[in-house]
């Protein structure tokens, strides 16, 4: 077992210790009052320049080694969902309709240990690790917020490299996964209002029935989205809603459809937005309607750099283990919001699993389940790679 692993095994019991405070008493959005202060509390009496957020509930610390050099962001995300809990755990949320069902409370729990472990290495670093504790990732653009505040620039000099984990309850415990290139797709939010002209169910002929439309629209996008998408950047779209009419005997003036388009590709992304209107605005005029289309921006898509992706493989692979650390096979067409983090700087978004070995990484409730489980002794491994790479990094002459 190589030493930090071993240090991270270690404080396991603060790492445990602070998840379960975060998991009982979960916050959700850009505020988290409680979760800001329980981070405060675990960085207290370390040596770090903590500022915290002007608009959000952010906390940034950084560490400044003995010696000049590099700076190196590492990131958690602390906020939780609007989710009642069903997992029966002892530490389970005493909110209800608010839960940690992505796990963010293990990845605050991770970087506030590793700050531990780094600040007890700081002899050896040669550089300023910027720690990132971002609410708001669940949907409310939290990292964006940060950097427009400069976390990107807290250590008087601009990030060098990043890193982010993202735990998961669908791969094997302490398992981590890495991915170069795309790892996340972008979404936006479609809202389509179709206007017609109400009338009688019995004479359809004297309305202008914007449902037929409406329903035409959902089989013209998907259709759009084979015929004008390269396969090789692929796109998702979903019509998740469609919301039309008071009663049976009524034609409606207005039919509306919401859903989501999510890419992997930004080229890919801004011609399917434009598509989209161009698809619901003929349709609608095929059948006499007019169609207004709203978008609401997501996060960009999530690209790993290729060169990090790799030191970061080889690093789990030597820190937590050689069967411990492997290439990612595919994205996911979740989104995530450290997405402008890597936009500007390069980094990683990893992924550590955290199945419990009495489940099947297959079968075992998801992130986002009201049921998700995470198991706790992955959160060493976490600790281990998030100060493994840090040491790793600012190891390194400018």
């Amino acid at each position: 077992m190589t030493p930090i692993l071993t240090a991270a095994r270690a404080i396991q019991p603060r790492t445990v210790e602070l998840r379960r405070t975060l998991h009982s008493a979960p916050e959700i959005g850009l505020q988290l009052p409680k979760t800001q202060a329980s981070v405060l509390t675990a960085l207290d009496g370390l040596p770090l320049e903590i500022v915290t957020g002007r608009a959000t509930g952010s906390v940034t610390a950084v560490l400044r080694g003995d010696r000049p050099g590099p700076t190196v962001l590492l990131r958690g995300d602390m906020d939780a969902l609007p989710l009642t809990e069903d997992t029966g755990l002892d530490f389970a949320s005493t909110l209800p309709g608010t839960m940690h069902a992505c796990g963010h409370d293990t990845h605050t729990a991770m970087l506030a240990s590793a700050a531990h472990l780094l600040c007890d290495r700081r002899a050896e670093l040669a550089g300023q690790v910027v720690f990132m504790f971002q609410p708001g990732e669940e949907g409310y653009h939290g990292a964006r917020y940060m950097i427009d505040e400069g976390v990107l620039d807290a250590a008087g000099r601009r990030v060098d490299k990043a890193l982010a984990l993202h735990i998961t309850s669908t791969l094997r415990s302490g398992l981590l996964h890495v991915r170069s290139g795309p790892v996340m797709a972008s979404a936006d939010v479609l809202r389509v209002t179709v206007t017609g002209s109400g009338g009688h169910a019995s004479s359809p002929h004297t309305a202008v029935d914007p449902i037929p439309a409406a329903a035409a629209m959902v089989s013209a996008l998907q259709t759009m989205i084979t015929r004008r998408i390269s396969v090789f950047a692929p796109a998702v779209i979903t019509i998740a809603r469609i919301s039309a009419g008071t009663t049976n005997n009524i034609i409606p003036e207005t039919a509306e459809l919401e859903g989501t388009l999510r890419t992997l590709s930004e080229d890919s992304r801004e011609l399917a937005l434009r598509e989209v209107r161009t698809v619901c605005e003929h349709v609608a005029a095929a059948h006499g309607c007019q169609a207004s289309v709203e978008v609401e921006p997501g996060y960009p898509v999530t690209v790993n750099d290729d060169a990090v992706a790799q030191e970061v493989v080889e690093l789990g692979r030597s820190v937590l283990g050689a069967d411990d650390a492997e290439a990612q096979p595919n994205p996911l067409m979740g989104a995530e919001d450290f997405s402008y983090v890597l936009q500007e700087v390069p980094g990683v978004m990893a992924f550590l699993g955290a199945c419990p070995p009495d489940l099947e990484p297959d079968s075992a409730p998801a992130n986002h389940s009201n049921r998700v489980l995470f198991h706790e002794e992955a959160m060493a491994s976490g600790v281990a790679i998030y100060t493994a790479f840090a040491v790793q990094q600012l190891a390194r002459p400018l």
